[in-house]
C-alpha cells in the first residue's frame, strides 16, 4: 500500500481540508484511477483487469461485496480504503483492508492516516475482532505507518490463489 511522500518536484503540499466520507457509486471512475496508480506503484500495472462496470456493481449493485472511504479534497478523490467482511472460524468477524492509496502527488500529508484511523474506527464500531490486510515487503513506507499502529507482521502464513 504506498503511503510513501514523493519528494519528486510535483510533490503538492495542501493546506485545504480533505473530506474523509463513504464511497459513493459516483466516485468509482475516480477511485479505479487511484487502483490503477497503485497497481503501477507496486509493479503490476498489467495485473488490473476488472471492468469499472464490474467495480461499481461489486460496491454498489444488489449484493455489494466491498465497502469503502475516500479522501475528497475540492471535490477531487484523491484517496481511498476499500475493504470487505471475512470470518476466521476461530476469532470470529474480521475486516480485510484491500486497498489504502492516496493520490502520489499528496502523500506524505496525513491523507493515508485519516483514511486508515476511519477504517479501523469503521471496524471498531461495527465489532470486527480485527482488521487485517497485505504489504509487500519491500514496500518501506508503508510498512513504517503500519508499525506506528503497533501492527503485527505475520512472517508464518504463505499468500496462495487459484484463478478461476
Amino acid at each position: 500500500m504506498p503511503l510513501s511522500k514523493d519528494t519528486s518536484s510535483e510533490h503538492l503540499t495542501t493546506t485545504k481540508p480533505v473530506q474523509i466520507r463513504p464511497a459513493r457509486p459516483e466516485d468509482c471512475a475516480p477511485m479505479m484511477d487511484l487502483v490503477r496508480e497503485l497497481a503501477l506503484y507496486e509493479k503490476a500495472g498489467d495485473e488490473v483487469t476488472v471492468s469499472l462496470e464490474a467495480f461499481t456493481d461489486a460496491g454498489f449493485g444488489q449484493n455489494p461485496i466491498w465497502t469503502a472511504f475516500v479522501a475528497e479534497l475540492e471535490g477531487a478523490i484523491v484517496g481511498l480504503s476499500l475493504f470487505y467482511p471475512r470470518y476466521s472460524t476461530w476469532k470470529g468477524k474480521k475486516l480485510y483492508l484491500e486497498d489504502i492509496v492516496v493520490r502520489e502527488s499528496l502523500r506524505g500529508q496525513k491523507i493515508g492516516k485519516q483514511l486508515f484511523d476511519q477504517t479501523l474506527a469503521y471496524a471498531k464500531a461495527h465489532h470486527y475482532h480485527s482488521l487485517y490486510w497485505q504489504v509487500l515487503d519491500w514496500n518501506e513506507p508503508a510498512i513504517n505507518f503500519y508499525r506506528k499502529y503497533g501492527a503485527t507482521f505475520d512472517g508464518e502464513w504463505l499468500n496462495v490463489h487459484i484463478d478461476c
